[in-house]
C-alpha cells in the first residue's frame, strides 16, 4: 500500500467539496438500480469510518482526557468529520459561540455576538416561529457606521460560519443593532457656550 501523503488545509477542503459534488451528481442519477447500489456501498462505510472514529476519540480521552479530544477537533478536518458522524466533543452552543468569533475577520470592523442557541424557534413564540428539526442560533450584529448594502454580506458570511460549525442548527438569526450614539465631549460643549458668550 502507498504511503501516506499528507494534505493541506486547502486541499483537504478540495476533496470535502468533491466529495459533496460528487453525492449531489448520484442524487440525480436517473438509474434508480444505480443510485440504490451507490447508496448501498457509501452507508456501511460511512458506519465503518464512523465507528473508528469513535473508537479513536475514546482511545484520546482515555489517554489524554478531554484535552486531547478537543485539541483533536480543533483541527477543522477532523473537527469535520468528528461533526459528520455525531463526535465532536463540543457542544452546539460551543461551537457556534466560537464560529461568531472566528468570523470576526470577516466582518469589517463590524460585531457580532451569540445571542443564544433555542431548542426551537422563540420563547413566547407561536408555531409559526418554530423550527423543526434543530436548534436556531440567535446573533447580534452592531455595524460601526458604513454603507447598509455591505450588511448583506455580513450576514452571509455569519451564516457560512455558524453552518460550517454546527450543521444541525436549523435557523440562523441575525438581528442588527442599532450603531452606538455618537458622544460629544463635554468640554467642547462648554467652549462653545463660553464662545457664543464673549461674541
Amino acid at each position: 500500500m502507498a504511503a501516506h501523503i499528507p494534505l493541506t488545509d486547502e486541499e483537504a477542503a478540495d476533496r470535502a467539496h468533491r466529495v459533496e459534488e460528487l453525492l449531489q451528481r448520484v442524487e440525480s442519477m436517473t438509474d434508480p438500480q444505480a443510485r440504490a447500489t451507490v447508496a448501498e456501498l457509501l452507508q456501511p462505510l460511512l458506519e465503518l469510518y464512523g465507528e473508528g472514529l469513535a473508537r479513536i476519540m475514546a482511545a484520546a480521552v482515555t489517554a489524554g482526557g478531554a484535552s486531547l479530544g478537543n485539541a483533536l477537533a480543533a483541527d477543522e478536518l477532523v473537527g469535520h468529520l468528528l461533526l459528520l458522524h455525531g463526535l465532536h466533543p463540543s457542544d452546539v452552543e460551543t461551537r457556534v459561540r466560537k464560529a461568531v468569533e472566528r468570523a470576526a475577520p470577516r466582518l469589517g470592523g463590524a460585531n457580532a455576538e451569540l445571542v443564544a442557541v433555542e431548542a426551537e424557534g422563540r420563547p413566547g413564540g407561536d408555531e409559526t416561529d418554530a423550527a423543526p428539526g434543530g436548534p436556531v442560533a440567535r446573533v447580534r450584529l452592531r455595524r460601526r457606521g458604513g454603507c447598509r448594502s455591505a450588511v448583506p454580506a455580513l450576514r452571509a458570511a455569519l451564516e457560512e460560519a455558524i453552518r460550517d460549525a454546527a450543521p444541525e442548527i436549523a435557523r440562523v438569526e441575525i438581528e442588527e443593532a442599532a450603531p452606538p450614539a455618537a458622544v460629544i465631549p463635554v468640554d467642547s460643549l462648554l467652549r462653545g457656550r463660553s464662545g457664543a458668550g464673549t461674541s
